[in-house]
């Protein structure tokens, strides 16, 4: 366990295949935490389907008819089960074969994730139908994005630190 802690850390050194090994795969547990978020999500939103209501009602689905609006709340559950399957394969894949191209795309998408999450509070003011997200859920969000980032982060530092001692080794 301890080997795997020590793994994570992004600014542990990495001197043995072994140990960019465990570094590289860091990048699919932030993968797997993801899937964990988005699971608890869909889950939380299928218990409560009043939530998902609500914020159709104050997106302005007024002007939808019930058929409608239902149709919309399926499809946004479905999109969003399909996402969450989506990362499972991505995090099966880095897992078994960690690449620099998951990696970067995760990192691209996290970005996206964080502008969005810390813009969120200042949109909410000048946007007139926008759902109000408690700053506690807000809070969450960017701390497990940023864990995420880090472990992006250490995943390519064990990748690249991987290709090297399989290049020297190959040598």
């Amino acid at each position: 366990m301890s080997n795997w802690l020590k793994a994570m850390n992004p600014s542990t050194p990495i001197t043995t295949e072994a140990e960019a090994a465990r570094a590289a795969r860091a990048s699919a547990v932030s993968i797997i935490i993801g899937v964990i978020v988005g699971l608890v999500s869909l889950g939380w939103t299928l218990a409560n389907p009043q939530i998902m209501q609500d914020a159709m009602a104050q997106a302005g689905g007024a002007s939808l008819n019930e058929a409608q609006m239902q149709g919309a709340q399926q499809f946004a559950l479905y999109t969003a089960g399909f996402m969450v399957l989506l990362q499972i394969i991505f995090g099966a894949i880095q897992w078994r074969r960690p690449g620099k191209f998951i990696a970067i795309l995760f990192l691209v998408l996290l970005a996206y994730g964080i502008v969005s999450t810390v813009a969120t509070p200042l949109l909410a003011g000048s946007m007139p139908n926008m759902p109000v997200i408690p700053i506690w859920q807000l809070a969450l969000s960017l701390v497990i994005m940023i864990v995420q980032v880090v472990l992006h982060v250490t995943g390519l530092k064990g990748i690249k630190a991987l290709d090297r001692i399989q290049m020297e080794q190959a040598r």
